[in-house]
């Protein structure tokens, strides 16, 4: 089957960062789905692991956290799909990714995709919907319909997981959504989305939070660049306040948030794929719940650019916008 992947950890500006492959189909488990993968995104992650997970020896690694394909074959005690279902889902980090044209994946975080939406547009969805889901209802306990009288400053508002954040937030709570954005475009993104205000991050949090007549705010997404904003992150809480974290840094100082007696929560979509948790299940269940909102025409596509046909080319243009840092909701890629 036709794959991409990489054999060791090279600049994106390099050739070989990126190769195309022919690997052997995969076989699935007794839980698993065996997918033709019809569409993918990129995350951050996918350039995140190109460049610091070192290939095992002699195999190459295949990226991709974000598919919708089509179910082709099933496990023996898989119970909840069947052959010809059409399904989204981002997979586990500790199994290869889906930028190959047949993968399989656990069917507890999986979950049928979209009715309405094309493969490519529902394909920016799984990864960042768990992650701003997870973030917003499990990790900072907001209750479904719930929040009247809060705030949420969503730090990084226009990129992948901002972009659904905004979102969740405005139809499933009653939170004041704030995001930040730095391009003219990007702003108007967040607004499109749902932000009742948007603020510049490339000024002082709390001042631009202040000049727009917010004051301090109950609750912070930092989604990027945390540790260049985190002193402005804990002058922006208000006593009691939550900030939730998704990004990487060398070191965050937890001590900087006691005062405040501020609660700090990391959110890793990953997390329960990768240690099998007994709630593992959720993630399907939450995909799901997701696809009908879609259908309902209450959430919509984060899709931002369209990049092509599936190969090692293509990918690699992609890799390079994630790491610009300017993207504005996903990158999608379509066929073989």
């Amino acid at each position: 089957m036709k794959a991409i992947g990489y054999r060791q950890n090279l600049p994106v500006d390099q050739p070989h960062a990126l190769e195309d492959l022919d690997l052997p189909a995969p076989q699935p488990g007794p839980r698993d789905l065996l997918v033709r993968v019809k569409a993918v995104s990129v995350n951050p992650v996918d350039t995140k692991v190109r460049r610091n997970r070192a290939p095992r020896a002699g195999q190459p690694e295949v990226l991709g956290w974000d598919a919708v394909g089509i179910v082709e074959g099933i496990g023996a005690d898989v119970q909840g799909f069947r052959p010809g279902d059409r399904v989204f889902y981002a997979g586990s980090i500790t199994r290869p990714g889906a930028n190959s044209e047949l993968h399989v994946v656990d069917e507890r975080i999986a979950a049928r995709a979209p009715a309405s939406l094309e493969d490519a547009q529902a394909a920016a969805l799984p990864l960042t919907a768990i992650t701003a889901w997870e973030l917003l209802f499990d990790r900072l306990r907001v209750p479904h319909g719930g929040g009247a009288g809060q705030s949420l400053l969503v730090v990084g508002g226009a990129g992948g997981v901002g972009s659904i954040l905004i979102q969740l937030a405005r139809q499933l709570t009653q939170l004041e959504v704030i995001a930040t954005a730095s391009r003219p475009q990007t702003q108007a993104w967040c607004r499109e989305l749902g932000a009742h205000a948007v603020i510049d991050h490339s000024q002082p949090l709390a001042t631009a939070l202040a000049d727009g007549g917010h004051g301090q705010v109950d609750f912070v997404a930092a989604l990027t660049q945390t540790g260049q904003h985190y002193d402005q992150i804990v002058e922006s809480l208000k006593p009691q306040g939550a900030l939730a974290v998704i990004d990487d840094m060398p070191v965050l100082d937890a001590m900087k948030l006691k005062t405040k007696a501020i609660s700090l929560h990391w959110e890793l979509m990953f997390t329960r794929s990768m240690f099998g948790t007994p709630d593992m299940a959720e993630q399907g269940k939450l995909l799901a719940e997701v696809a009908r909102l879609v259908d309902a025409k209450r959430l919509r596509t984060t899709a931002g650019a369209h990049y092509g046909t599936i190969n090692a080319a293509n990918l690699l243009r992609a890799h390079a916008f994630i790491e610009s840092g300017k993207a504005q909701g996903k990158v999608v890629l379509e066929g073989f």
